[in-house]
């Protein structure tokens, strides 16, 4: 398959045209650190260095070993669209107003400035590469998607051959449904021809661009599209996880008898037709679709080091929000349960992080807007929710805020109703509409599969107590200030979060 000449010579204009007068350039100001912000799709944990024994993942491993892994971040909703806006705004969902996939915040919050936006205006190239805002996985790969053109200077959207040529041999769950749907294919083609082999080829033609221009630093944001479904990746990682060792997850009606039907209700129909053998091919697909996107991380990482940047560099390595792969027989997102909310998150931040270090206290997503801002001495918004990570950064035993909060709604138009979930080093306490529909209490010292709800249990009454009072000044705090919820559908959304 050709590359695309028409992304490359609009690169060239926009970008790399401007480098061949920098000879004469005058003496620039000391620098400020570059940020290489690396984001995956649909991505759980399941990592080296987080501990999974069957994980092929060594380029995002050595990537922790250079900075500080977060044991416990969380996402602010367990839904691409609300995620990615939450994360590049600051802000928690309710202030977005963005509830749904195929939103934008400029519809609800028009002249808030994004974390990317703050950077281009303190002078950054700000450069976006992939999926960084929400995209409909497959069909937007290739265009915008939903994007914040606001957010950019410059912006690339390669397809590959998962995309343009190879959907008609997808297995689905729901035939011709892949987005959605669980969907995998072991692709003949190489890591080149695929989309995210696009998408490091194209980061690293920035970087080198980046690498010559001395007087400005930069923030490249590369975006991932994998593992989200479809599970389409080269064959060869498909080999690194032999379908028999895949692990079926066992004893889920049990599981279930105990979890209101609210923290189930993001199963879908179409998985009834999972059979074992197909378990065992879905998780076979996602892992290997992991490794792939691994491999192009560190094809990027590789860019940054050979072309003398790391030194200068913030690196972020993150995902959108977890994702279940049959625990509490559930797959996909949408839950609040640990595997949905939790995301893997790593930063290496030369001079002030000590490589190879583990931060334990919960963090959210809403922290890393203000931590990049304070790390590179950027202009951000005062109405960001989150803290800064930068102590966690210089001492990893630092508690910070020491919690960290997720929503999802149930129901549609007229009938919907909230989950909200509330994660401190030991517990995780849920209510769902405000404890109406349900309340689930995880005791992670002893449970950390969240196998077992605590909320009934008399002897834990005082700590349930504790932890509603908790949850709900916690969720009152991702409102704006003002009361006034920027939603999309005014008033639909906003809970009481009165006292039980």
């Amino acid at each position: 398959m050709h590359r695309r000449p028409i992304v490359a010579i609009v690169l060239f204009c926009l970008f790399g045209g401007a480098a061949e007068a920098l000879d004469d350039a005058p003496a620039a100001k000391p620098r400020r650190p570059n940020v290489l912000f690396l984001i995956a799709d649909d991505l759980n944990n399941l990592f080296g260095c987080y501990g999974d024994p069957l994980a092929k993942t060594p380029n995002v491993d050595r990537l922790a070993a250079r900075g500080v892994l977060f044991e416990r971040a969380y996402c602010a909703y367990p839904l691409c669209g609300p995620s990615r806006n939450s994360l590049l705004t600051g802000l928690h969902p309710n202030s977005t107003g963005i509830l749904e996939n195929s939103q934008i915040f400029r519809q609800t919050i028009p002249s808030h400035v994004s974390l990317p936006q703050a950077f281009r205006r303190s002078g950054y190239f700000a450069a976006r590469i992939g999926k960084l805002y929400h995209y409909n996985v497959p069909n937007s790969i290739g265009t915008n998607g939903h994007d914040d053109p606001g957010s950019w200077e410059l912006e690339s959207n390669p397809a590959g051959v998962d995309r343009l040529e190879e959907q008609p041999r997808i297995f689905s769950l729901t035939p011709g449904s892949f987005g959605a749907s669980l969907s995998w294919y072991a692709s003949p083609r190489a890591d080149q021809h695929h989309t995210d082999g696009l998408n490091a080829e194209d980061a690293e033609w920035v970087l080198e661009r980046c690498a010559r221009r001395k007087d400005r630093p930069f923030f490249l944001a590369v975006g991932f599209f994998r593992p989200h479904t479809p599970y389409v990746a080269p064959k060869a990682y498909f080999d690194l996880y032999p379908e028999k060792d895949m692990p079926v997850v066992q004893g889920v009606k049990e599981d279930q008898a105990d979890v209101p039907p609210a923290g189930l209700a993001s199963y879908k129909k179409d998985e009834d037709k999972l059979t074992d053998d197909l378990r065992r091919q879905c998780l076979q697909a996602y892992r290997a679709s992991i490794s792939f996107m691994d491999a192009q991380v560190g094809r990027v990482v590789a860019a940054l080091d050979r072309l003398g940047l790391a030194d200068d560099t913030v690196i972020v390595f993150t995902s959108d929000h977890g994702y279940h792969v049959g625990e509490h027989g559930l797959w996909q997102k949408r839950s609040l349960f640990e595997e949905c909310a939790r995301v893997p998150l790593l930063i290496v931040a030369p001079g002030a992080a000590k490589p190879g270090t583990v931060a334990r206290s919960p963090v959210s997503h809403v922290d890393l807007y203000p931590t990049l801002a304070e790390l590179c001495g950027v202009k951000a918004p005062a109405n960001l929710q989150g803290q800064s990570l930068v102590p966690m950064l210089n001492d990893a035993s630092t508690a910070g805020r020491g919690w960290a909060v997720t929503q999802v709604s149930r129901g549609g138009k007229g009938s919907r109703f909230f989950g909200y979930s509330l994660r401190t080093p030991r517990w995780r306490y849920t209510e769902w509409d405000e404890g109406r529909k349900g309340r689930e209490l995880y005791d992670h010292d002893a449970d950390p599969r969240e196998i077992t709800n605590l909320a009934a249990d008399p002897a834990l009454a005082g700590t349930v107590e504790r932890l509603s009072a908790q949850l709900r000044e916690a969720a009152k705090g991702t409102f704006p200030p003002s009361g006034k919820t920027p939603a999309l559908l005014p008033g639909l959304w906003a809970p009481n979060l009165t006292n039980p």
